[in-house]
C-alpha cells in the first residue's frame, strides 16, 4: 500500500540504526522499580540444582562457540526468554519469533521517538542539557517534552510489539492484569520499565513456548492501552497526534495513540441467506442490501467512504420485531453479502456477535468485552459489521433495578462507541442492534441507532405463501398452484409501496399529533411546517429529542441515495472498488436523487412510529406488571385474613 498524504515514510535505516541499542536492553540491564512489585521466587529460582538457567552456548562468530556467562543480577530478556522450554538447548522458533519482535519493535519505538524529538524543541533542548546550557525557563517544557517522548516510546513500543505477535498467536490466552511499571522520566527509563514488567510476567506465565508467546502479546496490548491513557491528559503531544509514520516492510502505520492491526478477516461458519430468501421485511431488507454495497465503497488509502462524506451511511440501525419475523435470517442474509463482496475485492472482512456470553461478572470486564468488541469491528484497516442481538437482555437499562453491574458497563461503552466525543464514522463498518423487545433497550442508547428496520416478517398472502413454498424445499411433489414464486419480493415495488405507506402514520397516538397539526397548519409542504409537526411530536413525547431529528435528517439523507449501486460494481472490482477515492466520490454523487417533501414526511413518521411503538408497549408492560402486583397483594391479604380467622 502506498504512502496516503498525511502518512510520513519512517525509512528502514532509521529503524536498523537502533537495532544495536535494542538488543543491548534484551542482552541486559539494571533496574530498581519504582511502581510495581518484584515476582519472587522466579521460575529459574525453582530449577534443582546443578541444571543450567540458561543455555550453556551460544555461537556468535561463525565456526566459533563461545560460552557466555549470565550475571545474576538485572534483566537479561533474551536468557529469560530461550529459558521459556526449560530442557531444549536449542533457541526454538517461537522464541525466535519473539526474540526478533521485541527488538524490531524498540527499534520502531526508538525511531519514532528519535523523529518526534528533532520535529520539536527537544533535541536542542537534550544537547543544551548535555552542554550544560540549559535556560531555567525551558526546564519545565523540557520535563514536558521528555515525558511526552517517554509515552510515545512506549506506546509505539507495545503498538508494534502487539502488531508484530498477531500472525503468531495461538488460542491461548493470558489475563496478566494492569501494566504498573510505566515511567515518563524519560524514553529510555521508560522502555527499561517496561522490559522490566515484561521478564516479570514472563516468569509467572510463560511455561512453554505456547504461553510466552501469549505472555508477550497481552503485555503489548496492556502496555499500548495504559500509555494511551496516560497521553489523554499530558502535555505536549500535538505533533506525535498529528501525525502518522508508514512502515513498509513491516505493513505497519503508527497514528498517534491508536492500536494498529493487521487486517485480518474473522472465518465466518454461519448460514448465509439470499436476498430472495427474505420473505417480508421488505424496508428492511433493501436497506440491508444497500448498506452492504455501501461499505465496499471504502477507500482503505483515504480512510474514508464517500457515503459517508455525503451523509448517506448508517453507522448504527436497529431491528425490531416479534419472534420469528426474520431478524436472524436478515443477519445471515447482510453477512453473506458483504462476505461475497470482500472475497471478489480482495478485502479483509470481519464479522462479530456481542452476546450474553459477554457479560462477565468480575468488575470491569464486561464493559472491557464490548469495547473489545467494538474496536475490532472499528478497524479501519477491515470491512467491519458488528450485530448485538437480543440487545435488550445484553445492554442493562439505566435505573433499571433490575439491570446488573456487567449490563450497564455493556450500555456505557455502547453509548460512548457509537455516538461519543471520540466517535469517528469512516464508513469502515456498522453496527446493527436487534432485539425483540426494542422498549427495553435503555432511551439513549436505542436512539443512537440512526435507522430503524421494522423485521415484521410476512405480511400478505403472496409472503405466506412464499415463505412456505422457500421452507418446504423440493422434497415433495405438492402442486404450487395459482401463484407466482418471490413475484411479491421484487424488491423496489414492494420498498416503493413500504414507504409510500408511512405518508400517514401508523400508530394511533402519532395519527392524531398528525391530523391535530395538519387542522391547525394544513398541508406540511414547507419547513416550517414540517418543524411544527416535530414540535408537536415532542410535546407528546417528552423523549423525541434533537438525537431523534439528526436520526431522521440521516434517514433523509439515505433516501437522497435510494440507489442500489449496479451489481456489475460488485463483480467486477476495476470498475468501481479499486477507483481512486475522487472518482469514486464523483461516480455516487451522479447517482443522488433530489430530497423531496414525500421523503421527509414519511421518515419521520417511520421513526416517530417507531417510538410511539415502543412507547406503548412500555407502558403496555408496565401497567400489566402493577395489575398483577396488585393482585398477588389482593390474594396475600385474602389468605392472611383467612388464616386469621
Amino acid at each position: 500500500m502506498s504512502l496516503t498524504s498525511d502518512q510520513m515514510e519512517l525509512r528502514e535505516a532509521d529503524i536498523v540504526k537502533h537495532y544495536p541499542a535494542a538488543v543491548a536492553m534484551l542482552d541486559g540491564f539494571d533496574h530498581t522499580p519504582r511502581i510495581a512489585q518484584t515476582t519472587t521466587p522466579t521460575r529459574a529460582e525453582e530449577r534443582s540444582p546443578g541444571i543450567s538457567r540458561r543455555r550453556r552456548f551460544r555461537s556468535t562468530t561463525p565456526g566459533m562457540v563461545t560460552q557466555r556467562t549470565a550475571r545474576p543480577e538485572g534483566v537479561h530478556l533474551i536468557d529469560r526468554i530461550e529459558a521459556a522450554d526449560d530442557s531444549d538447548v536449542l533457541t526454538s522458533p517461537q522464541q525466535a519469533v519473539v526474540l526478533q519482535s521485541l527488538r524490531r519493535a524498540m527499534a520502531i519505538s526508538l525511531a519514532v521517538g528519535e523523529t518526534y524529538s528533532e520535529q520539536t524543541a527537544l533535541a536542542d533542548l537534550k544537547r543544551a542539557n548535555l552542554a550544560g546550557d540549559l535556560p531555567a525557563t525551558r526546564k519545565a517544557e523540557f520535563s514536558e517534552l521528555l515525558s511526552a517522548e517517554a509515552l510515545i516510546n512506549l506506546h509505539v513500543f507495545g503498538n508494534a510489539l502487539a502488531y508484530l505477535m498477531s500472525s503468531h498467536q495461538s488460542e491461548t490466552v493470558v489475563e496478566i492484569g494492569e501494566v504498573q511499571e510505566v515511567l515518563t522520566d524519560n524514553g529510555q527509563l521508560a522502555l527499561h520499565g517496561a522490559l522490566w514488567e515484561l521478564d516479570q510476567e514472563l516468569v509467572k506465565y510463560a511455561s512453554d513456548d505456547t504461553h510466552l508467546v501469549a505472555t508477550v502479546a497481552a503485555y503489548a496490548e496492556q502496555l499500548m492501552e495504559k500509555a494511551a491513557l496516560r497521553a489523554q491528559t499530558a502535555p505536549q503531544l500535538e505533533a506525535f497526534n498529528a501525525a502518522a509514520w508508514r512502515i513498509e516492510s513491516d505493513d505497519l502505520t503508527i497514528r498517534g495513540f491508536s492500536a494498529a492491526s493487521k487486517a485480518k478477516s474473522t472465518t465466518l461458519t454461519m448460514t448465509f441467506k439470499k436476498p430472495n430468501e427474505v420473505v417480508g421485511n421488505h424496508i428492511a431488507k433493501y436497506q440491508a442490501m444497500k448498506l452492504a454495497k455501501m461499505l465496499m465503497a471504502y477507500d482503505f488509502d483515504r480512510r474514508l467512504n464517500p457515503f459517508a462524506e455525503l451523509g448517506g451511511f448508517i453507522f448504527t440501525f436497529m431491528g425490531d420485531g416479534q419472534p420469528g419475523t426474520g431478524k436472524t435470517t436478515l443477519i445471515q442474509m447482510m453477512a453473506g453479502m458483504i462476505n461475497d463482496y470482500c472475497q471478489i475485492a480482495g478485502y479483509p472482512f470481519r464479522y462479530q456477535n456481542l452476546s450474553t456470553d459477554n457479560i462477565d461478572s468480575y468488575q470491569g470486564k464486561s464493559g472491557q468485552n464490548a469495547k473489545s468488541f467494538v474496536d475490532t469491528i472499528l478497524d479501519p484497516s477491515v470491512i467491519g459489521f458488528g450485530t448485538i442481538d437480543d440487545i435488550d437482555t445484553l445492554a442493562g437499562k439505566r435505573g433499571d433495578r433490575q439491570s446488573s453491574s456487567g449490563q450497564l458497563e455493556i450500555t456505557a461503552v455502547l453509548m460512548e462507541s457509537f455516538a461519543g466525543a471520540n466517535t469517528v464514522v469512516r464508513g469502515n463498518c456498522t453496527f446493527g442492534m436487534f432485539s425483540n423487545y426494542p422498549e427495553n433497550v435503555d432511551d439513549a442508547l436505542r436512539q443512537r441507532a440512526g435507522a430503524r428496520f421494522l423485521v415484521d416478517g410476512p405480511q400478505t398472502r403472496d409472503d405466506y405463501i412464499d415463505i412456505l413454498y422457500l421452507l418446504m424445499g423440493k422434497n415433495h411433489d405438492i402442486p404450487l398452484g395459482n401463484h407466482e414464486v418471490f413475484a411479491a419480493q421484487e424488491i423496489k415495488k414492494a420498498v416503493a409501496a413500504s414507504f409510500a405507506s408511512h405518508s400517514r402514520p401508523h400508530e394511533a397516538g402519532l395519527m392524531q399529533v398528525f391530523d391535530q397539526i395538519q387542522d391547525d397548519i394544513g398541508e406540511l409542504d414547507t419547513i416550517a411546517k414540517m418543524g411544527s409537526y416535530l414540535k408537536g411530536i415532542q410535546q407528546a413525547d417528552s423523549r423525541f429529542t434533537g438525537r431523534a431529528i439528526k436520526n431522521i435528517t440521516d434517514a433523509v439523507k439515505v433516501r437522497a441515495m435510494d440507489f442500489e449501486l449496479p451489481d456489475e460494481w460488485m463483480e467486477d472490482p476495476d470498475l468501481f472498488l479499486f477507483r481512486n477515492y475522487d472518482t469514486k466520490m464523483g461516480m455516487i454523487s451522479e447517482l443522488r436523487q433530489p430530497i423531496t417533501v414525500e421523503m421527509v414526511i414519511q421518515e419521520i413518521n417511520r421513526y416517530a412510529d417507531s417510538e410511539f411503538r415502543y412507547a406503548d408497549k412500555s407502558d403496555e408492560v408496565a401497567i400489566n406488571d402493577l395489575i398483577r402486583d396488585f393482585g398477588r397483594t389482593e390474594e396475600a391479604k385474602r389468605r392472611y385474613l383467612e388464616g386469621k380467622s
